[in-house]
């Protein structure tokens, strides 16, 4: 009996065209990688792109007229990467991230050889002194970042998702935009029986910085938790979920101002279209207490 082929790497680099010189760094890195990938797509998220260095091999742009969001934008990018009928394996990386290391793909490769229902594979992500954020480690008990295993969500800045598995479940939350959008990726994959797991091997360096950042991140983190809930949780489980995040967020936000936009987009998650509601199964919520993390925080 022949072996399986080795699953095909698809790199997706999306950028607003504001930071030429990272994606240059981040491209560089790619082609030193020991495992070069099938192909690799860039796309400009509503502006032009500037032109890379020479790189070994063909580096696909797309330019998009309109800021598509972090989901839009990366849906155009695996969509790009399935029309070339030769990529399995979706490798997404933020445009100021960097590959330290010389094996990623190689490690990215080898896990999804080895289990077919692997799904999503999430990276470490680290700062330049090595340090990784709490927030950056896909459990609640987040002391250890170099903890691996199956979690219940993964990380935006580099992850890999295999393309069978958009195939099955379909892609980004388009409504989304930005915020919560691997959450909900990761619930879909999770009922569809695939597995989510961090890989804290495979290290993507990203400079320490703050969702907060973003001017509209407390009305879009509020609107999609909501959506979160109406889109995939069983009913008794919807209020409690949202009831627990309310608490969390009130103890949390020390600004004012965030808070009032952070009111204003439940609101909002309440009163506008989520999309098409899929309650998850009851034997996805245990498996998901199972693995530490129950669809309620």
């Amino acid at each position: 009996m022949s072996a399986a082929p080795e699953p095909r790497l698809g790199i997706a680099v999306l950028t607003m065209g504001n930071r030429p010189r990272e994606v240059a760094a981040l491209l560089e890195s790619v082609a030193k990688q020991d495992v070069p990938p099938a192909r690799v797509v860039v796309v400009g998220n509503g502006s032009p792109l500037p032109e890379f260095p020479e790189f070994p091999g063909e580096v696909t742009t797309v330019e998009l007229t309109e800021n598509l969001g972090v989901s839009g934008g990366r849906n155009v990018a695996w969509r790009r990467l399935r029309e070339f009928g030769d990529v399995d394996v979706v490798v997404d990386l933020d445009d100021d991230g960097l590959l330290v290391d010389a094996d990623v793909f190689r490690r990215v490769r080898d896990l999804y050889a080895e289990d077919p229902r692997l799904g999503i594979v999430s990276f470490r992500i680290a700062d330049e002194t090595g340090e990784t954020q709490r927030r950056h480690v896909p459990r609640l008990r987040a002391s250890d970042p170099m903890r691996g295993g199956e979690v219940t969500t993964f990380l935006g800045g580099g992850h890999a998702l295999s393309m069978a598995m958009l195939e099955q479940i379909g892609g980004w939350p388009d409504e989304f935009f930005f915020t919560h959008e691997e959450t909900d990726l990761a619930w879909r994959a999770l009922d569809a029986r695939w597995k989510v797991v961090y890989a804290p091997e495979l290290l993507l360096q990203h400079p320490r910085t703050s969702p907060a950042r973003h001017a509209v991140y407390h009305r879009m983190t509020a609107r999609n938790r909501v959506w979160l809930a109406r889109r995939h949780l069983p009913l008794p489980l919807a209020p409690l979920y949202l009831a627990t995040w309310t608490l969390l967020t009130l103890v949390r936000t020390r600004s004012l101002t965030g808070l009032r936009a952070w009111a204003g987009g439940f609101l909002e998650g309440l009163r506008t279209s989520c999309g098409r509601r899929r309650p998850m199964h009851w034997r996805t919520v245990w498996h998901m207490t199972k693995l530490g993390r129950p669809p309620l925080i």
